[in-house]
């Protein structure tokens, strides 16, 4: 069975934020031995639609917003301060998505998805981490419809233009026939996370996942 994790707040788990690197990587180490997951690698996340296949880890942080692997006791992590943390998992192939308005547009989540059940995963499962919630995400109108033109599960029914990328990105996983759990926890409500949106400056927690 593929092992599924979500951190939390105080440790940072990324080196863009201001902290000091030695801190950031002694965090990382930590996480890896209390997973008892031999390597976890990184991205480096820019909200683009670019998803790499992975066979073994890499000291540096690899420039993609989504991972894939079938490599056994290679973990894959995905860094969030409000965006969604996506984790899929398959007996054969799994992946760390880094879901945002952006990444959503972008097709970041089918992107994947396609990628794995070309590697011949079957039975994917979806696991959404803590998250900023539809009541927290304001945008302007432009970006509201924006997303909810092509993703209407976004839409919220609160008159300020609020994103629900929850429950779009599970719109978007049941339409590929995709079962879900959805932790449902606001990372912006909730001080146990850290939130870009509540502290701007602000750390990185992650969702990790491994065969």
């Amino acid at each position: 069975m593929p092992k599924i994790h979500f951190t939390s707040a105080p440790h940072n788990l990324a080196l863009h934020t201001g902290e000091d690197p030695i801190t950031v990587h002694a965090n990382r180490s930590s996480l890896s031995r209390d997973l008892q997951i031999p390597t976890i690698q990184f991205m480096h996340q820019t909200h683009s639609d670019v998803v790499l296949t992975v066979n073994s880890a890499s000291e540096i942080d690899l420039e993609a917003d989504a991972l894939v692997t079938q490599q056994p006791g290679l973990g894959l992590a995905v860094l969030v301060a409000d965006c969604i943390p996506l984790l899929l998992s398959s007996p054969t192939c799994v992946a760390a998505v880094h879901v945002g308005r952006v990444g959503m547009t972008n097709g970041i989540i089918d992107k994947t998805l396609d990628l794995m059940e070309g590697l011949g995963a079957r039975g994917i499962f979806a696991w959404i981490g803590p998250s900023i919630c539809g009541n927290c995400y304001e945008v302007s109108p432009e970006m509201y419809d924006e997303v909810t033109t092509f993703f209407p599960g976004s839409a919220t029914s609160a008159t300020q233009h609020a994103l629900d990328l929850p429950r779009g990105t599970i719109q978007i996983l049941r339409e590929r026939g995709i079962d879900t759990h959805a932790l449902g926890l606001c990372t912006r409500e909730n001080s146990q996370f850290f939130s870009f949106r509540r502290d701007k400056s602000t750390g990185r927690q992650a969702g990790v996942i491994s065969l």
